[in-house]
């Protein structure tokens, strides 16, 4: 089950309130987090499998790849250096670690949402324009929250012209079942539930506005830096068992049958939710959006988004106030503070068969 994905103003307190050197010391054992959601399931695979032990091994590392059973919380620990590595957004990304002084680094750009996010409204033929005066259930301040804005723009409304409701996703399908609730923002595979009651329109979804809600793998900056072993590892491990995921075969839909098991899901239940994720099954395709025009456009939105709601800290000045680095040494935001960083080089060495 995918769990909210928020912005949480204390991890960044948190984060802030721990010194961290301007490197780290080589060492050999590692470790990452991850959450349960489809796009992040393979690492549950490559754990189980052995398949992250051997590429460590192959680098003369240990990993550990740990499950975390709450999203924020896994964002919580890794902000205050409990973990090397973790499963994140690239909203959550700049707006807990980097916006709480960690500076971190996308190692892995896994998916983007492609329809796993959505709004539905109760009645039939119901337009995105309909929200207006509406009251919205939503997680306040997560992805959803930023889809609902991004959705309203379309259609030249704003925030302003209805009221959100901050409702938990544990209680969200429950709340769409009363009669006081007429509308939610959500995600898969809640989304899928509260979009297969009678009578209702989904209205908008991520296949949308597509490439801007993006699932990572973040580390550690500093620690990427004086262990490139680390990165190395990593990377190798996601695109071994992306190609086994991806493949039309009994090996692959055995994989993606684990994985589904693993969610809590079935295979059937998984594969709608792969159908609404744009995995980057190959390393030359996460290459190429992690080098795109269009992320930094995307980066530039979500810093937008993240100031006007208070996101990135109480010292920030303006939605520049982080600095964000891309692909080509090409720098957003305040170049003294960059604390993320969108770096496609190990990526580029697994497309072109150097790990």
């Amino acid at each position: 089950m995918r769990k909210p994905r928020l912005f949480a103003a204390l991890a960044a307190s948190l984060a802030a309130a721990i010194s961290f050197g301007s490197h780290a010391a080589p060492k050999e054992h590692f470790s990452v987090c991850w959450t349960i959601y489809a796009g992040w399931m393979p690492w549950e695979y490559g754990d189980s499998q052995g398949i992250v032990d051997k590429w460590a091994k192959k680098y003369g590392i240990d990993i550990d790849v740990v499950q975390i059973n709450d999203y924020v919380e896994s964002i919580n620990q890794y902000s205050a250096g409990q973990f090397d590595g973790c499963t994140m957004t690239n909203m959550d990304a700049l707006t807990i670690p980097a916006a709480g002084g960690v500076d971190s680094t996308a190692l892995i750009v896994g998916d983007f949402s492609d329809g796993n996010d959505g709004i539905v409204v109760k009645g039939e033929n119901k337009t995105l324009a309909d929200l207006k005066g509406t009251p919205v259930n939503l997680v306040e301040l997560s992805v959803s929250h930023y889809l609902l804005a991004r959705g309203l723009e379309t259609v030249g409304l704003a925030e302003k012209d209805l009221s959100v409701v901050n409702t938990s996703d544990a209680d969200l399908v429950a709340a769409f079942a009363s009669d006081d609730v007429q509308a939610v923002t959500t995600w898969n595979p809640l989304l899928a539930e509260v979009a297969a009651t009678p009578g209702v329109s989904k209205v908008f979804d991520s296949s949308q506005i597509p490439g801007e809600i993006i699932d990572l793998l973040v580390v550690n900056s500093a620690t990427l830096k004086d262990n490139p072993a680390f990165g190395k590892a990593l990377t190798g491990a996601w695109y071994e068992i992306m190609a086994t995921m991806a493949a039309d075969s009994a090996a692959g839909k055995a994989a993606r049958e684990h994985m589904a098991k693993a969610s809590g899901t079935d295979l059937a239940g998984f594969e709608a939710q792969l159908a609404a994720t744009r995995m980057f099954y190959t390393a030359k395709d996460a290459v190429a959006f992690a080098s795109s025009a269009q992320l930094q456009d995307t980066m530039t939105r979500v810093a937008e988004f993240s100031f006007s709601h208070g996101l990135l800290g109480e010292g920030a000045a303006d939605a520049e106030a982080i600095g964000m680095s891309f692909a080509g040494g090409l720098v957003t935001g305040n170049a003294d503070n960059v604390k993320l960083r969108f770096e496609p080089s190990y990526m580029k060495l697994a497309a072109d068969g150097q790990l």
